[in-house]
């Protein structure tokens, strides 16, 4: 048995451990598919957070906790008698297999099998969305719509439905009817200002934010991980605020705001 064999079959090990009706955790024996969900979300964010960072421990550790949660439901699966850990991973290697024709042979399952053709990346990416539309149409899709699940970040759900949208023509042809687009909402959001009506001010900043996910798709650029990034930049920007407030013995609760953004200028100008 190979290391990664035997590493894996420890880490099945424990999961059984922590489920054991008699001996395991009363936490871990408390939790089911939808209780344990939200922290699969969670860590499959800190994975993309360690990634940002650049550190090759950290994200290390992060996989190992999202691997962690993949043999949860896989042990929850086995127990309800509906799948185990081997049904998940033989799935994804056949539906891997499956959805690249150019590397295997389609006719063995067998992954060692290769089936080299002379595909470019960009025709590649068009082979997978045939066959994953041949995939939705066998299982009944309606839409072209169907299967962008509702469990996505909502920025990334916004790319992936226009993506789909796009597929049938409905789309802008380039960035400038999309800043053109954002412009739009930008006016309709600040007509609702001045109302009273919580629903139409959220419908309307919902508009800009799908607008603003449509320019990052055209700029191929991933929203989510440019917020993130501007994230990181306000709190390193803003945690450098703080110190440099408290190193002049005037902390920043202590400043008008147009001190405050003088600090912060002060702080953006040594980064540049």
């Amino acid at each position: 048995m190979s290391e990664t064999h035997r590493a894996i079959d420890r880490l099945l090990q424990v999961m059984d451990r922590l489920r054991d009706p008699d001996t395991g955790c009363p936490w871990d024996l408390e939790q089911d598919f939808r209780s344990i969900a939200p922290y699969t979300i969670e860590e499959a964010h800190e994975v993309a957070d360690a990634i940002e960072q650049g550190d090759p421990e950290h994200i290390r550790e992060e996989l190992g906790d999202l691997l962690f949660q993949v043999v949860f439901h896989a042990r929850l699966g086995k127990e309800q008698g509906v799948f185990d850990f081997a049904a998940v991973t033989d799935g994804i290697a056949k539906k891997l297999i499956r959805r690249h024709p150019h590397v295997f042979d389609r006719s063995d399952d067998d992954p060692s099998d290769h089936h080299r053709t002379g595909l470019d990346s960009q025709a590649q990416t068009a082979n997978w969305e045939a066959i994953k539309a041949e995939e939705r149409a066998s299982a009944g899709a309606t839409s072209v719509l169907d299967g962008v699940s509702r469990g996505l970040p909502a920025l990334r759900r916004a790319v992936k439905l226009q993506k789909r949208a796009g597929r049938v023509g409905f789309d802008w042809p380039g960035p400038a009817e999309v800043f053109a687009k954002i412009r739009e909402e930008l006016d309709e959001l600040e007509a609702e200002l001045d109302g009273a009506d919580p629903d139409r001010l959220e419908d309307e900043l919902g508009d800009v934010l799908f607008a603003v996910a449509n320019l990052a798709r055209k700029l191929d650029v991933d929203p989510g991980s440019a917020l993130r990034r501007s994230n990181h930049k306000f709190e390193r920007r803003f945690r450098a605020m703080e110190a440099e407030a408290e190193a002049e013995g005037r902390p920043l609760d202590q400043r008008a705001l147009d001190e405050q953004e003088l600090v912060y200028q002060r702080v953006k100008a040594r980064e540049e």
